[in-house]
This record gives structure tokens, C-alpha cells and sequence, in this order.
């Protein structure tokens, strides 16, 4: 068996990984993982590409650069033009990014899923009342990030983002083993509240959530860096029009997006849970 084969039988075993990514000191292990991310020495860029290439299935070859000055610069790399196409039926809402799909469904009443039988409530998740009602009863698909994808994120459809509020917390793993055993998680972590009204008027909401070694997010619409050093308001108010495709930021490493929609949408034929997905790719179509 090869080095990268025993790593990946280990890890797959439920105890062993649930121990290594998160029975450690998270939140220090993800602030030493920023820094060192950014450390721009070309030997110490190499070793961490190499290593990284170890454990996943690392694939730079849509990369726009083919050489990079950090951990980091890897993590957040462009694309090269044209890889990513929107979906331009207006009716469509596409992916922000590339992601395996998760949990998705109708919300019943206030509550969704992170696994089945796993249930969080909207409230929990978005902290606002409005905010939930606007989704009562509504769609959501939850999009998981691996740490070998391309990890900037974009505009799944015509919207305009009036808001964003940072919700401080947690950097629990989100793969599936510790969305089995860590209640409400998503609720947990750290993460953003991006609402937009499309177009049409409808409310969409994106919820980007950290994880551990990835609690920071760069948003274009409030240009800044988002994480647990954020100081000041928590809560950024937004009038910013973005087309689909747009980028909209980036994670620094993998994590996850929610997508919440209200019920007037459907899932696309493609909206399969496990089944990978590509930015710009059709999510949900609004009905009518």
C-alpha cells in the first residue's frame, strides 16, 4: 500500500479522524495554520504543496498561475478564464462554488438538516427573526468545500447584497463523520450572513461557514477579512449589485456554503446528495 493509501485508510476510519481534526485545540491550531500559510519561502511553499498532495487529491493543472509564493496563495488561487461558466438562464440559481453536495431539501416550518435526523432551525443559524421568516418553509442545500477545490466563491445569480453580519464561533470540522456527532454544528462555527434580494425580489440567502484551519473569509462587498481577530461592528450594511458569475470572496482553506432560497424554487436534476458540483452549474430553478 502506498504512503497516500494508509493515510487515506486511516483517516477514514470514524474515530481516528474525528480524533485528529477535532479533539485538538482548534482554534490555535487554525490561527497557527493562518500564519504559517503565509509564510512566503519558496523551500517551505513546496514541502506543504507536497505534503497537502498527500492527504487529498490535490489538481493545480486549472490553476491561472502555475507557481505561488505561499500556502496560502495555493489555497486561494484563480482559475484560468472561462473554466467556470454560469448558467445564464435567469431562472437558474447556479453554485457559487465547487463543492460536493450535502444535505438539501424543503425547510419544514424553521428546520433543515445537516444529516438526516440531525435537525438545527434557522433561528439558530441566522441569528434574526426577519431573516427566517423570509425562509420559513423554504429551500436550502448545504455545499461542502474539500481543502484540495478551488476555493473562491461567486454570485449564483443577479442579486443585489443588502447586509452582511458575522457570526462569531467554533471551527469544528465539517466533514460528514463530525456533522454525525457534533449537534447543531453549522449553528456552532464561525461564519456570514450574506442576504441579497434577486432581481425578482426574492430573498436569497448565502451562509459561509468556517471550519478548523479555515476560519477566514475575504468578502469583496465590505473589502475586507473576516475571522477571529475581527474587531468592531459585527453587522455590515450592504448596496452592492453583483452579476451571476461575479466573485464574491474567498475561504482560506475548504469549508461550506448554504444556500437558502424561499419555496417558489425547485432543486435541479443534477442536486444529488454526495454528487460533486461545479461553479456556475444549475442548483435550484425558480418555479413559473
Amino acid at each position: 500500500m502506498t504512503v497516500k493509501g494508509l493515510i487515506a485508510a486511516l483517516t477514514e476510519q470514524e474515530n481516528v479522524n474525528f480524533l485528529l481534526t477535532n479533539r485538538i485545540p482548534r482554534a490555535a491550531v487554525t490561527r497557527f495554520m493562518g500564519w504559517f500559510s503565509k509564510i512566503e519561502n519558496r523551500i517551505v511553499c513546496a514541502a506543504s504543496i507536497a505534503c497537502w498532495r498527500l492527504f487529498s487529491d490535490l489538481d493545480l493543472s486549472e490553476a491561472k498561475k502555475t507557481g505561488f509564493k505561499s500556502l496560502h496563495d495555493c489555497f486561494t488561487r484563480e482559475l484560468k478564464d472561462g473554466l467556470r461558466p454560469f448558467d445564464p438562464d435567469p431562472r437558474v440559481v447556479a453554485s457559487p462554488s465547487d463543492a460536493i453536495i450535502g444535505a438539501h431539501g424543503a425547510i419544514e416550518d424553521t428546520e433543515l438538516f445537516q444529516i438526516k435526523g440531525a435537525n438545527y432551525s434557522l433561528k439558530d443559524l441566522l441569528g434574526e427573526d426577519e431573516l427566517v421568516e423570509r425562509h420559513r418553509n423554504g429551500r436550502f442545500v448545504t455545499l461542502r468545500l474539500t481543502s484540495s477545490m478551488y476555493h473562491r466563491f461567486h454570485a449564483p445569480a443577479d442579486f443585489n447584497i443588502e447586509r452582511v453580519t458575522f457570526i462569531s464561533g467554533d471551527t469544528w470540522n465539517v466533514n460528514p463523520i463530525a456533522l454525525k456527532r457534533v449537534e447543531k454544528l453549522f449553528c456552532k462555527n464561525e461564519r456570514a450572513v450574506i442576504e441579497t434580494r434577486l432581481v425578482s425580489g426574492e430573498a436569497l440567502t448565502l451562509v459561509p461557514v468556517a471550519a478548523i484551519l479555515v476560519a477566514s473569509l475575504r468578502l469583496h462587498c465590505i473589502d475586507r477579512t473576516l475571522n477571529a481577530q475581527t474587531r468592531g461592528a459585527s453587522v455590515f450594511p450592504c448596496d452592492v449589485q453583483v452579476h451571476k458569475g461575479d466573485e464574491l470572496g474567498w475561504f482560506e482553506h475548504g469549508s461550506t456554503i448554504i444556500v437558502l432560497t424561499p419555496d417558489r424554487f425547485e432543486f435541479s436534476p443534477n442536486v444529488r446528495e454526495g454528487a460533486r458540483i461545479k461553479a456556475g452549474q444549475p442548483l435550484l430553478r425558480k418555479l413559473g
